[in-house]
């Protein structure tokens, strides 16, 4: 790992003699970001052994049991104060230091993708445990990179006497966009003054803005019909599954008159036990996409609507109960430009040749176009560079954006042109590629924290644009009532299944280097014959 030192000297230089520059130059002082640096670099085997140990214990959401416990042990040894189980999720914590100043609240997605296990290192795809979860997108990263920003940040604190605090929280359950409005439900951010959160990328860069993604309502409906004889006497029974269907068929007839904005997508989850017996349940579970929280809030009662009278068509009754829920994505635009100056004084991750071997055999070995791991960093995004691009996904730190100053900083950890959701996604997730990614993050992170910490007109001005502009034509309206609660039944029965034949694959770090050592894996492997057509999913 190498500083662009010039760079940095040169602008932290700089912005000590704009003393009249605008609030994106309030900088920390050069000697406790040179000190911050120094911290998060001596912790390079620390991160590497965190994203290698999340990365094999790949627990989905709900279910991050090991990860929490792993990560918040970290904390608690170094200091922090762990309080396990908030806003009624298990697998969900906060660890907090400090007790007085600003409090900064860092964050990062820890949950894993079902069917997604993946040997790493591996340029071809090889489940590591046959139908397990695995991490194709990447979620092993993103909290090492935080724990090593905020102990460096915190001894720097310590030492230099600076009053501030830090709060830790993961991303659980992410994937099924689920915990993160509880959360701000719960007040977790009721005293935060900004966020920073993270996440896995092929680059380094930040944006602010709306971010030309889609808000998102997760609905399961649950059909109720009577069972009968399927030959005997159907006319006796009324099937909960045609409810299912006869919903799903008006909500694709009436797709085509929706705004050009939304997706929306489902999977029929109960569609009855067998053939000879009229469906007495059925059960069909919706996410509804779009760019305001008023269009959200719209899809979801046509939705409703629509459940509602294929119940009466056939003869069923409907319930419905929301399993999760993303707010449009939204970041604070002082935050990402100060973050932005600290990611040019950073610059990218030196590759090696083997790193860029490594990239290629993906590339090659799946189809894909092969294009190096960038070494310059990402433009900072706003409005206007956007284009206007729909992106189409979602992801709940939205609501956490529209509750406190926040931007998220994305880290390249991952290769070019892999699939995301995929385990493509999941193969540099545990080599040398990840860990320099996440030493990059950590930096970018850390020295945004000191620059927050100890320049007031930063956190003045993040506050100003988040009360004054973000919020001036839209405010923060989930469609979550008081009585929906977290899904924490999810992936259950799953992990209960799959958790004996993972924990033999868990990474050991006081017995092996690296989890690429442990498993005898050479690094970088050759590129093999792809194995699918160029582009395709398995």
């Amino acid at each position: 790992m190498k500083t662009n030192q010039g760079l940095l000297t040169a602008l932290f230089a700089g912005c000590a003699l704009q003393v009249a520059a605008p609030a994106v130059f309030a900088e920390a002082a050069p000697e406790l970001k040179k000190a911050t640096l120094a911290g998060v670099d001596k912790r390079t085997k620390l991160v590497q052994e965190m994203v290698d140990s999340i990365y094999s214990f790949a627990e989905p959401g709900f279910q991050e049991f090991r990860t929490s416990e792993y990560i918040t042990g970290i904390l608690e040894k170094n200091g922090f104060t762990i309080e396990r189980g908030v806003a009624g999720i298990p697998t969900a914590w906060t660890a907090k230091w400090g007790s007085s100043g600003p409090l900064i609240a860092l964050g990062s997605d820890i949950d894993a993708l079902l069917g997604l296990s993946q040997v790493p290192g591996s340029p071809a795809i090889t489940p590591q445990v046959a139908g397990a979860p695995g991490h194709g997108e990447g979620h092993n990263s993103g909290m090492p990179a935080i724990v090593a920003a905020a102990l460096s940040v915190k001894e720097v604190m310590e030492k230099n006497k600076i009053p501030g605090r830090l709060m830790l929280w993961p991303g659980v359950a992410e994937e099924l966009l689920a915990t993160k409005a509880y959360y701000v439900r719960a007040g977790l951010f009721k005293d935060v003054d900004a966020s920073i959160f993270t996440h896995v990328s092929k680059d380094l860069s930040t944006s602010w803005g709306s971010a030309g993604n889609n808000g998102m309502v997760s609905v399961e409906y649950t059909f109720i019909g009577k069972t009968a004889h399927s030959a005997g006497s159907p006319w006796s029974g009324r099937s909960a599954l045609d409810g299912v269907e006869l919903m799903n068929i008006a909500w694709n007839m009436r797709r085509e008159h929706l705004p050009l904005t939304q997706r929306s997508h489902y999977v029929i989850t109960n569609g009855g036990g067998q053939p000879n017996v009229v469906p007495g349940v059925g059960t069909v579970w919706y996410y509804f996409r779009d760019q305001t929280f008023a269009s959200i809030r719209d899809l979801y009662e046509i939705g409703n609507t629509i459940s509602q009278a294929a119940a009466q068509a056939t003869g069923t009754t409907v319930s419905r109960r929301v399993l999760g829920y993303a707010a449009p994505n939204f970041g604070n635009k002082p935050m990402a430009e100060a973050a932005y100056e600290n990611i040019k004084a950073i610059g990218m991750p030196q590759w090696t040749e083997d790193d860029q071997a490594f990239a290629k055999a993906v590339q090659e070995t799946n189809g894909f176009k092969v294009e190096k791991l960038a070494t310059e960093v990402a433009p900072l995004t706003t409005p206007e560079s956007r284009d206007n691009a729909m992106r189409g996904g979602s992801d709940d730190i939205g609501d956490i954006m529209w509750t406190v100053p926040t931007i998220t900083i994305r880290f390249p950890s991952n290769i070019p042109n892999t699939i995301g959701h995929n385990v493509t996604a999941a193969m540099a997730m545990a080599t040398p590629i990840a860990h320099k990614g996440a030493v990059t993050g950590a930096k970018a992170v850390a020295l945004t924290v000191m620059d927050l910490m100890t320049t007031p007109a930063l956190l003045t001005s993040a506050k100003d644009y988040f009360n004054n502009e973000q919020l001036k034509d839209m405010k923060y309206e989930p469609v979550l009532t008081a009585e929906d609660q977290p899904a924490i039944h999810l992936n259950k029965e799953l992990m209960d299944r799959m958790r004996p034949q993972m924990t033999k694959y868990y990474y050991n770090p006081k017995k092996y280097r690296s989890y690429l050592e442990q498993l005898g894996i050479a690094y970088p492997a050759v590129a093999t014959a792809p194995a699918m057509p160029s582009g395709a999913a398995p």
